[in-house]
């Protein structure tokens, strides 16, 4: 309790809850995820020979230089980003290099896993210049039309060389090759962003109805400048495959653009839409394109050259391999993946994997793809922004697709494309995209955590000093002061808000109120100080 003529000091408000920026967490997978693949890498060597490669120390050290920078970036630029990103990366990547170390050993002529670490190495750089140099993802969307020319002369170079394997995907220039498509897929989803976040709500709530269902307006169609893009896109799309014959990229680049659709809008019907686009075009090429129909043929009777006398293809190959590995495969380098033929390093290293690494090892990898995929969509519902969040979905969609078109093809499942598993496959220009990929998201999760967070220590401050200014403990305000309890009322009675009673006693002694005295006042009104009370109902003045 109070006496009367003295203050209380206002209870200190609550430390502030530090939140953890979870960094040893990531420094503690990474640790793992270096140890893995130096094992697999002594495994291959064990099996193959008897003994430890001469070059593992060599590999394993190079592999935790480049963890460990990426760490130190991520520390000092992105501390709230996602721990997980990152360690999954470097575990997918090391694997990778450990598979096509392991095919290298079958084909001593042809060695790709020293290329495949410079390409890491310049991916890894590449990653830490985003983190160090980007500083807010939505810079990206000032350059959303900028983006899409670049994506456009990107996707259009190939189509000047010559084709490789019966597709027009490649520049080759003095023995330096690079496929420029899987830069482009990167510029598109920053311009699919852009776009979509501007436009969102003219696709969503503008629009003609369509002939014959002016009763339902949720089937209408946007106006035509509003759609305009949509089939340009779908147009973009079909000339790829025709022109470059490359049904993978093809799938890809209208599969974000729908996905992103649908999530900037919530209308389903955009998906079935698109899908009977989809479809629409690839059996239009399917049934018009030499290279694109022997692929949908293979696929439809992979084992019709088995049967005809010429032995399997390469699709029948990469069935036999899934079957042999069973539930735990055969052991790092003891499979026979190897008779696929050309791409197995590519296109095929997922049967490498299947084979050697059985069913419990395909799992595994494809929880890590889903896992990588679900801290971007994560990502993309903490975001706040429009932008952020289709760009981080679309980001993460990305990968999704990739995978899911290119472990269809090696399966069975779909046609195959001429695509390579993010960061496992064999290929430059795949694993530094991959790369650019992470680093994004790890800036963007930063920033939905960092905002996060931020917003929470703005509340903290707010209720700290509304604390501060809260009147003392047994204070009673009046229009115009704050009176203490134990002062003089100045009429005989506290002339409270909403008060009609008599002097208001401390808390915790007597009942409150006295029924003596006279009558309330008017609610809400004091006594107007230079103004003569008006008489009261019994007279009194």
């Amino acid at each position: 309790m109070t006496k009367a003529g003295t203050s209380v000091a206002a209870d200190p408000s609550p430390p502030a809850v530090l939140q953890p920026r979870r960094r040893g967490v990531e420094f503690a997978l990474l640790t793992v995820a270096v140890l893995l693949p130096v094992y697999g890498y002594c495994a291959v060597g064990l099996a193959r020979d008897g003994t430890v490669p001469p070059g593992a120390a060599g590999y394993g050290a190079g592999l935790g230089v480049l963890a460990l920078l990426a760490h130190l970036a991520v520390r000092l630029k992105a501390p709230y980003a996602d721990p997980l990103l990152l360690p999954i990366g470097v575990l997918l990547n090391g694997l990778g290099l450990v598979l096509i170390y392991r095919l290298d050993l079958e084909t001593p002529h042809d060695r790709a896993a020293p290329a495949q670490l410079v390409w890491s190495t310049l991916g890894v750089a590449l990653f830490i210049a985003v983190v160090l140099l980007l500083r807010d993802h939505r810079m990206l969307q000032r350059y959303t039309y900028v983006s899409m020319v670049a994506a456009l002369v990107l996707l259009a170079l190939p189509i000047l060389f010559p084709a490789v394997n019966g597709a027009r995907i490649w520049i080759r220039i003095a023995g330096f090759s690079f496929q420029p498509g899987e830069f482009a897929k990167v510029l598109l989803a920053v311009f699919f962003a852009g776009y979509l976040a501007g436009n969102r709500h003219a696709l969503t709530y503008t629009g003609r109805p369509l002939w014959g269902l002016k009763r339902f307006p949720r089937f209408q169609l946007p106006t035509g400048r509003v759609l305009g893009p949509i089939v340009a896109i779908w147009l973009l799309s079909v000339g790829v495959l025709v022109l470059e014959r490359d049904l993978g990229t093809s799938l890809l680049f209208f599969g974000l653009f729908v996905v992103l659709l649908y999530v900037a809008t919530g209308r389903t019907g955009w998906i079935a839409v698109g899908l009977l686009l989809a479809v629409a075009g690839a059996v239009a090429v399917g049934r018009l394109e030499p290279h694109v129909h022997s692929r949908v043929e293979d696929w439809l009777h992979p084992f019709a050259s088995i049967e005809a006398g010429r032995g399997p293809g390469q699709l029948a190959q990469s069935l036999f391999a899934f079957a042999a590995g069973g539930m735990l495969g055969t052991g790092l380098g003891l499979g026979h993946s190897i008779l696929i033929g050309f791409a197995v390093k590519s296109d095929f290293i997922l049967a490498t994997a299947g084979e050697e690494l059985g069913l419990a090892g395909l799992a595994a990898l494809f929880l890590l793809y889903g896992l990588l995929v679900e801290r971007g969509y994560r990502t993309g519902l903490a975001l706040r922004d429009p932008f952020g969040r289709l760009l981080a979905t679309g980001l993460a969609s990305i990968i999704a697709l990739q995978v899911f078109v290119i472990a269809g093809g090696v399966t069975g499942l779909i046609p195959l494309t001429g695509m390579a598993m993010p960061f496992l496959a064999q290929g430059g220009s795949s694993v530094v995209t991959n790369w650019i990929i992470v680093a994004l998201l790890i800036r963007m999760s930063d920033s939905a955590r960092g905002q996060d967070i931020r917003g929470r220590a703005a509340v903290r401050r707010a209720r700290a000093g509304a604390a501060a200014r809260v009147p003392e403990k047994g204070a009673v305000r009046q229009t115009g002061a704050v009176r203490e309890v134990g002062a003089a009322p100045d009429t005989g009675a506290v002339q409270g808000r909403g008060s009609g009673r008599g002097p208001v006693r401390e808390r915790g002694r007597e009942p409150v109120p006295e029924t003596g005295g006279g009558p309330a006042p008017e609610r809400g009104r004091g006594p107007v100080p230079g103004r003569r009370p008006l008489p009261g109902p019994g007279g009194g003045s």
